[in-house]
């Protein structure tokens, strides 16, 4: 399908009475909506005069009372009984590297296995070494920069909800 001068015209007015690019592409016919959102994009048309509605259909009105909608349930629960605690923050990780015996501080040359591997300073000064305490057991890092590495993930929804599911293994963050 071509898009033709008529077409673009008709497609311009159409947009401009505020129809939908569904009802467009059917009132043009042979094109889809993604066609005609893309060719008003290509167009550079903008706002419209009015917002699109559907056009409403006209109901029938019963006698029985309509139930409630879940909104309407939500906005009738009561708040927590009690407030939630906030997660302590760790404690801030050690700035200073430890001294090996021989005063020198871990290097790449240096660090070894049982070694905590944290970066400290930047990589491309003189002075860049690493952590050097001793490491958590499996962990690369000492018990404070793992607390700094791998944080919680956080969930969505209530606290009753995460106290159903089985816990998760920390995040990793790798630096």
């Amino acid at each position: 399908m071509a898009w033709t001068e008529d077409r673009v015209e008709v497609l311009t007015k159409l947009w401009a009475d505020g129809l939908s690019a569904s009802q467009i592409a059917k009132e043009l016919g042979g094109v889809t909506r993604n066609a005609v959102i893309g060719k008003v994009h290509r167009l550079g048309l903008s706002g419209r005069a009015k917002p699109s509605r559907p056009k409403k259909v006209a109901s029938v009105k019963s006698s029985t009372p309509r139930k409630r909608s879940v909104t309407a349930k939500r906005s009738s629960l009561k708040p927590l009984s009690r407030p939630i605690a906030p997660i302590a923050a760790p404690a801030p990780p050690p700035l200073l590297a430890k001294k090996l015996p021989n005063g020198e501080y871990a290097t790449i040359m240096t660090i070894r296995d049982h070694m905590c591997k944290w970066p400290i300073g930047d990589p491309m000064e003189d002075d860049f070494r690493f952590c050097g305490r001793k490491n958590k057991q499996g962990e690369p890092y000492c018990d404070s920069h793992c607390n700094v590495a791998y944080q919680p993930s956080r969930r969505r929804g209530s606290s009753s909800n995460a106290k159903s599911l089985p816990p998760r293994r920390p995040t990793r963050y790798i630096t």
